[in-house]
């Protein structure tokens, strides 16, 4: 079993849900559980399959897990907020 939180993907992963939160925090309040929600869970799910793959035997079980998690990445970049500097 690896640390996931000495891989350097899963660190900017996770900043990356870390600024989607802070950015969603100011979506209007009738956002709060449409387009902010969505974001949300989107960018969670990056680093939370991760530390799933992580937590399986080897890379061999990390690979699937981590390929899984690519598609959640244009979700969160699809935002025009998710450029922002925070």
């Amino acid at each position: 079993m690896k640390d996931f939180r000495k891989l350097q993907v899963w660190e900017k992963a996770h900043q990356l849900a870390l600024t989607l939160y802070h950015v969603t925090a100011s979506f209007p309040r009738d956002e709060t559980y449409g387009l902010a929600s969505q974001i949300r869970r989107a960018a969670s799910s990056i680093p939370s399959n991760i530390a799933e793959g992580c937590g399986r035997d080897g890379d061999a079980e990390l690979s699937p897990v981590t390929s899984t998690t690519f598609p959640a990445k244009p979700v969160c970049m699809a935002s025009p907020f998710a450029s922002l500097r925070v």
